[in-house]
């Protein structure tokens, strides 16, 4: 998986090319697409950075082995991003948790 191919998902299901943070809290890692996208005005990043940002995130979900997981999601939810209301993906990463979690 690559960013490219992440932010092919988030424009297939939504239209838009959201922003994707990786979250630690409470002891389990979330994956949250955010409500800001690359086509507004007001969003911080260029289409390079945002491609370079979703780079990034493709490569945790990757040493996760949890792609497969977000994809379903994104693919099976109702939620959409919207103001202030993140779409938040708890990963089951198994007995490797703890490896990420420290």
């Amino acid at each position: 998986m690559t960013g490219k191919d992440l932010r092919q998902m988030l424009l297939n299901k939504w239209g838009r090319s959201y922003d994707v943070q990786v979250r630690r809290t409470s002891g389990k890692i979330f994956v949250q697409v955010m409500w800001k996208y690359l086509e507004q005005a007001s969003f911080p990043l260029t289409e390079a950075e945002y491609i370079a940002h979703l780079d990034e995130i493709a490569s945790y979900l990757n040493g996760f082995a949890a792609f497969t997981q977000v994809e379903n999601y994104i693919e099976q939810t109702r939620e959409r991003p919207r103001l202030g209301k993140a779409v938040s993906i708890a990963l089951n990463l198994g007995e490797r948790a703890s490896e990420w979690i420290l």
